[in-house]
């Protein structure tokens, strides 16, 4: 059996992310040239390029390749009336239940439970398809990426981080796994 690689690339930051803001449709803030040669090179080997269909996945894309494909199980997590809010203004009540109860959404929009189920049925479906598939998407999928490899609980959600331009790799052979790897 061969084995499925699967590089998830976090979009480069916003300035959503910098403002403490709830995601909307917004571009990256980015140094483009200094990250084009940063990132040239880093998978030299045959690989699929995909990503979410948000500017920022499509244009952190970019930086790995011109032929990305958009993948829509890679759309970033639909947060409702709460898209583009800042964090610190919602109602805390709300925020407390959303952080706590992986089945709610009270802005209206997917839960972490749905996230989740989304992103397993995507990776069941790569489990197929050997070779290496590198995927620039969003923190929320990155963690449900995790949660379904490492089979931990969903109320561990929040309590991974993923800052922008990161790689989580992940490898298929018969199982998930997560690697480590060190890049000198």
């Amino acid at each position: 059996m061969q084995t499925t690689r699967l590089s998830l690339i976090c979009h480069a930051a916003t300035r959503a992310q910098k403002q403490g803001r709830f995601p909307d449709d917004e571009s990256v803030v980015l140094d483009w040239q200094r990250e084009a040669l940063s990132q040239a090179g880093r998978y030299p080997k045959k690989h699929r390029l995909i990503c979410g269909p948000e500017a920022r996945a499509r244009q952190t894309a970019g930086l790995f390749g011109d032929n990305a494909q958009v993948e829509v199980a890679l759309r970033d997590g639909d947060f409702g009336h709460w898209k583009g809010q800042a964090i610190d203004q919602l109602d805390d009540e709300a925020m407390s239940a959303w952080l706590t109860d992986s089945a709610s959404a009270p802005h209206g929009g997917e839960s972490v439970d749905q996230i989740c189920l989304r992103v397993g049925q995507w990776m069941t479906s790569l489990e197929s398809q050997p070779g290496h598939v590198v995927a620039v998407t969003h923190p929320f999928v990155i963690r449900a990426a995790l949660l379904h490899v490492l089979q931990l609980p969903l109320s561990m959600f929040c309590r991974v981080d993923v800052e922008p331009l990161s790689c989580t790799e992940l490898r298929f052979n018969r199982v998930w796994r997560l690697r480590l790897e060190t890049h000198a």
